[in-house]
């Protein structure tokens, strides 16, 4: 190797990395992109390829260095230089006179020292340490004085500078930010889940902070995470700035994103009304937003007012709103059938904005609920999103019906097939039980199709929907029949998707036996359930043999999964069904697990609620490796449940059954798993 040859690498490594930065820059902070994503693409690549040949090439600020990250077995702990404080809350225009007569009691030239205002981004608090303006370390708030180093994770997300621009930043310093999933890669996540078979999370804010926690950097990289810059505090240098609002223009100038609706006001009165306009803007957001963040705007005064108790700061305080309700028509009420033959009424509304995004649809759960609130066709009615992933029909405004509204009745037959509908005695919902029924072939075959059952890339909606029109497939054992020449005639089918297709349904052939009964999409038989069964019986032959009782007796399952089990395979229909499975070749067993002797050994544990950094299957694959079991019910005999956010009755019970209740620390702490 020539010296002139290293040298000419070393400058193309550094040129290929400004131009990226810049491009970066310009899509993420100006969101003006300067380069198409094809040359983004060629010159991304071609610096991987380099730094991939000569390591030495590679610097720690490299964009590379976003991708790639080998998982984590558990989040090391970091001690922040200084405390991360959380903040009051003000809910009525009162409230804000009141916090600032505090603060002019503790401090002179509060009332004329003017105020900053910045919307407050409802996501996930996250510091990051730069030295020399290279970034070092990443974590989250935790308590507030200790988080969780996640560094890895943060190199994913494009809003943090690895490197800053410009001069005039201190040695060494911690920036503090909020990390928030925007409502269109939220949507996209949970349909994502969805598809897999996995637990939708309640909201963006849940869903940033489990992408930030996460063990493994890809499933952070994938979220598309973003962040918003909000203060800095100075561990070696100078004041970077004079003003809160001066200080938010230094973080911009360095290469972050800052909330872009941030203003200064002189006076209280100021703030108040343009806290109102605010207000206003918040539902038009294209992120989760739930007040506005109102700063004394001197630095100066700031730490003159000091914080209480290391818990919140007395020169800022959060003004915040109640969740936003729309009122819109509600122009029709719709059922759609579902996997497993629920009929499920939901509402198609006069689009109307609501949080951030246009709502044109809502669900309305059930007809007991419809009845009980007394939503008609045609009412004007209240609607909320408040982040959920579905908008929700809170009730109708009575006061607005004029007469012409229909009070709505559930249809007692299958609005796909016209199979008459059943309900069972305890529960809420109507069923078809027409397995061949159209609605249910659809949602069932994507279903089976999905990552978190049988795994077929490529078979969404709009393929299965392709394919049932064509009459090529009438159910999940047609998939196994399809030929690429035959598919190559379809719209949208170039010959490699259609051999991809072909390739990806031949793939699912092997799949675990836990996996097709999960894809089969048996009533009340999810994923957890669906391994239960399959470790049980060991093949499907068996399970299909298995008489009623002894479906009920497997420890985890009990007599409504069981019956539901036994009812699915007695149904001649369904016998011929798993026939034509076993005659295409597809996987009846399930690999066998040596009991384990660790240290769950012999214990019965119930997971709950979204983990931040677990998946259900991982979490579940851990603790069996671990000689624990899985059960999906709480008793007395459950040795501890592991709850996350959202739990829900698991919790309750557990609670009240004086049951074990651990966090997803200390799971790992237990699985011998902790830093």
């Amino acid at each position: 190797m020539t010296p002139s040859a290293a040298a000419a690498r070393r400058e193309r490594a550094a040129a290929l990395r400004q131009q990226i930065d810049q491009a970066n820059y310009a899509y993420y902070v100006l969101d003006a992109p300067t380069i198409s994503d094809a040359e983004y693409d060629q010159l991304f690549r071609e610096l991987q390829s380099l730094e991939a040949e000569h390591p030495e090439l590679r610097s720690p600020d490299s964009p590379t260095l976003r991708i790639g990250a080998t998982p984590a077995t558990a989040l090391a702990k970091h001690t922040h230089a200084r405390p991360m404080l959380s903040l009051a809350n003000a809910f009525l225009p009162e409230e804000l006179l009141a916090w600032e007569d505090r603060n002019a009691r503790l401090a002179s030239g509060v009332r004329t020292a003017g105020y900053a205002l910045e919307i407050k981004i409802d996501g996930a608090a996250v510091s990051l340490t730069y030295e020399d303006g290279r970034f070092l370390r990443g974590t989250t708030r935790g308590n507030g004085l200790v988080g969780e180093d996640i560094t890895p994770n943060l190199r994913t997300i494009h809003d943090i500078p690895l490197k800053l621009t410009g001069p005039n930043h201190p040695a060494l310093m911690e920036v503090r930010g909020e990390v928030y999933l925007p409502f269109r890669n939220f949507e996209r996540v949970n349909r994502e889940r969805e598809e897999a078979g996995e637990p939708v999370f309640a909201n963006p804010r849940n869903s940033a902070s489990g992408g930030l926690r996460a063990l493994d950097p890809e499933v952070t990289r994938r979220r598309r995470l973003r962040m918003f810059a909000f203060t800095v505090e100075v561990i070696e240098g100078e004041p970077v700035a004079t003003t809160q609002h001066g200080l938010l223009d230094r973080l911009e100038h360095w290469g972050f994103q800052v909330e872009p609706h941030r203003s200064r006001a002189t006076t209280m009165d100021d703030v108040q009304e343009k806290v109102a306009e605010l207000a206003s803007v918040l539902p038009r957001l294209p992120f989760a937003a739930d007040g506005v963040v109102v700063k004394v705007d001197r630095l100066s005064l700031q730490a003159e007012l000091g914080t209480i108790s290391d818990r919140e700061p007395r020169w800022a305080i959060a003004r915040k709103f109640a969740p936003e309700i729309a009122v819109t028509k509600l122009r029709k009420i719709h059922i759609n059938v579902g996997r497993t033959g629920a009929l499920s009424p939901w509402a198609e509304l006069e689009p109307v904005e609501l949080a951030g995004v246009t709502v044109s649809r809502a669900t309305l759960h059930n007809e007991d609920v419809i009845a009980q609130k007394d939503i008609r066709e045609g009412d004007w009615v209240e609607v909320v999103r408040a982040g959920e992933v579905i908008p929700q029909v809170l009730g109708p405004v009575r006061a607005r019906r004029d007469g012409t509204e229909k009070p709505f009745h559930m249809p007692h037959h299958c609005p796909a097939c016209g199979t008459p509908a059943a309900r069972v005695e305890e529960e809420a919902v109507r069923y078809c039980p027409n397995a061949a029924c159209p609605g249910r072939v659809l949602e069932g075959i994507v279903h089976y199709a999905g990552r978190g059952a049988m795994d077929i890339r490529g078979l969404g909606y709009e393929r299965v929907r392709q394919l049932l029109d064509a009459g090529l497939i009438h159910d999940i054992a047609d998939l196994y029949k399809l030929k690429a020449g035959r598919l190559v005639e379809l719209d949208r089918f170039a010959e490699q998707s259609a051999e991809q297709l072909v390739q990806a349904i031949a793939n699912s052939k092997a799949q675990s036996l836990s996996l097709l009964l999960f894809g089969l999409g048996i009533r009340h038989v999810g994923k957890q359930v669906a391994q239960t069964l399959a470790r049980h019986f060991g093949t499907l032959d068996a399970l299909m043999a298995a008489s009623r009782e002894d479906i009920d007796e497997v420890p985890g399952v009990g007599s409504t999964i069981g019956d539901a089990v036994a009812d699915f395979f007695s149904d001649a229909r369904n016998r011929r069904l798993m026939e034509r499975l076993r005659t295409a070749g597809v996987n009846f067993t399930e690999p066998h697990l040596a009991p384990g002797d660790g240290p769950l050994a012999g214990l019965t544990i119930v997971l709950t609620g979204t983990l931040p950094g677990l998946s259900r299957t991982k979490a579940t694959e851990l603790i069996e490796s671990a000689g624990g079991r899985i059960a999906s019910s709480v008793s007395k005999k459950t040795s501890f449940v592991v709850a996350g956010d959202e739990a829900g009755s698991k919790l309750d019970k557990a609670k009240k059954l004086g049951v074990e209740i651990l966090d997803e620390a200390e799971l790992l702490r237990r699985l011998g798993r902790s830093p």
